[in-house]
């Protein structure tokens, strides 16, 4: 806080204190004569003291969002959880103080956890959720009761870990280590916050991978596997079974592991994992299965079927054939947690109904239809614009940026039968691929009468409706706009459109 800012509540105080000087001076005057009214006149906060609190508290936030990013990032993934566990031990294992579902693979992690997170809602637990990334504020990444966490909790549970974070980072550094990294410091007060709540049960979403990472320090009850595929092949490895030899390393002794399909070259890994920790194995296709589905205006109805239940016509908000199996899994994760009895349905109704996943098929703008989607890798914009051609008939043209690390040749070749058009466009980010480039690479996959430019991010989504519009010739059919690519570019578009939580 600046000397500017201490001198005005200074001054502020004072002037608070001489207000309720005279107003006491009136009402023994007799010239008042309700207390309760004094007492309310008095009490009524300071909207200048309030403002120079929140200045102060955005200071802090600042601060430690500085220092975070200081840090090695969260993707340099070290083959180490040491740091984290010794981090925890100092603080007194906080996350050894509520039960845990553990979820990995390669995409719909973030949406299944949200359903899980839900679920549990429902049922009437406490539900900590640990997320990742983040779109817009760091606080996203840990909720409680469905709220991410206010300034206050993050900044208390900052000071609560900061001691524990320095004494790591100075045993580390002696030992010729490196400091924690961005995500193990995340992860750890994450861990302590859901202690403080406190929660019955936590949601942790593996950040990359599951052996190595942050949050594999958890005895979780439920491991849950969505889809595993190649994605970060330079940290994980560039085939699916290395990549599967990392994330079935969530897998605890007498666990029930919650399964979605897996590649022939995954299903190997995956028995070995199961039999050596004496876990319990429900796979999608086997023991678990999507019966039915309706896609609708919205959203869905589902009918499913697990070990425990048939549940038939469950009304579900979220878009697309992935998201309804995210969903199977997400019911037999809390079925499992729970022991393996079936659900209510009125529970599966009111969670599902309410469940959001956002800047996954998310509809920012109606009229035209913008439509904000994160898939960043092949399978991710595969499952995308599957649901966009199930559910708009009318033109489709798409809003596309991407990393410069990223299949992209392979993610335009997956949107190309789907969308009529496309818009490529700017990220200020380092990481991002130069827009010349992906012109080059759409118009090879797409031919160049169908590719566009825009480097402005909201002349590029203008630019796309117009043409969808254009291309419109049906009038019982709408147009469509599909921004998809980047989580950054999700976060982007959600911002323009005022979906946006507040930053830091």
């Amino acid at each position: 806080m600046g000397l500017t800012d201490s001198k005005a509540i200074e001054a502020e105080k004072q002037a608070q204190k001489e207000y309720e000087e005279a107003v006491q001076q009136i009402a023994a005057s007799g010239l008042l004569g309700d207390s309760d009214i004094i007492a309310e006149v008095i009490a009524e906060p300071d909207p200048t003291l309030e403002l120079a609190q929140e200045s102060g508290m955005e200071e802090r936030m600042a601060e430690i969002a500085v220092e975070l990013l200081a840090r090695a990032p969260e993707h340099d993934v070290q083959p180490s959880t040491q740091r984290v566990v010794d981090c925890l031990d100092i603080l007194g294992n906080p996350q050894n103080s509520y039960r845990s579902i553990h979820i990995t693979g390669t995409n719909g992690k973030t949406s299944t956890s949200r359903m899980i997170a839900a679920l549990l809602a429902e049922k009437g637990l406490r539900v900590g959720r640990y997320t990742s990334p983040h779109m817009h504020t760091m606080r996203e990444r840990v909720t409680i009761d469905g709220e991410i966490l206010s300034r206050q909790d993050w900044v208390d549970a900052w000071d609560q870990i900061r001691p524990a974070i320095t004494l790591v980072d100075r045993a580390s550094a002696a030992a010729g280590g490196p400091p924690m990294s961005t995500f193990e410091v995340y992860t750890v007060l994450a861990y302590a916050a859901f202690a403080d709540a406190p929660v019955d049960v936590a949601v942790v979403e593996v950040g990359m991978g599951g052996r190595w990472d942050a949050t594999n320090v958890i005895d979780a009850d439920v491991a849950v596997l969505t889809t595993i595929d190649v994605d970060h092949s330079k940290f994980l490895g560039p085939t699916r079974e290395e990549a599967a030899r990392e994330k079935v390393g969530i897998i605890k002794d007498g666990a029930t592991v919650i399964s979605a399909i897996q590649h022939p070259d995954v299903l190997p890994i995956l028995a070995e994992a199961v039999t050596s920790h004496r876990a319990h194995l429900e796979i999608e296709a086997k023991d678990l299965l999507l019966l039915d589905r309706t896609p609708g205006v919205g959203g869905q109805m589902i009918s499913i079927q697990t070990p425990a239940a048939t549940y038939q016509e469950i009304p579900f908000n979220l878009l697309g054939r992935h998201q309804a199996r995210n969903g199977l899994l997400a019911i037999a994760a809390v079925e499992a947690f729970f022991g393996g009895g079936a659900l209510d349905g009125t529970v599966l109704e009111h969670a599902l109904m309410a469940a959001s996943s956002p800047g996954r098929l998310e509809v920012v703008r109606n009229s035209p239809t913008v439509v904000v989607d994160g898939g960043h890798n092949p399978s991710g914009v595969e499952a995308a614009a599957g649901a966009m051609k199930e559910t708009f008939h009318g033109p489709i043209v798409g809003v596309f940026a991407a990393m410069a690390d990223k299949e992209v040749e392979q993610m335009l070749g997956v949107l190309e039968p789907v969308l009529d058009a496309i818009v490529v466009t700017n990220l200020s980010n380092p990481r991002a691929l130069p827009i010349e480039d992906a012109r080059e690479i759409a118009e090879d996959v797409f031919g160049e009468e169908r590719v566009r430019e825009e480097y402005d991010l909201l002349e590029a989504v203008d630019m796309a409706a117009s043409l969808a519009e254009s291309l419109n010739k049906e009038e019982m059919t709408a147009p469509a706009v599909l921004t998809i690519g980047s989580i950054e570019l999700a976060s982007r578009v959600r911002e323009l459109f005022g979906k946006a939580a507040r930053s830091i």
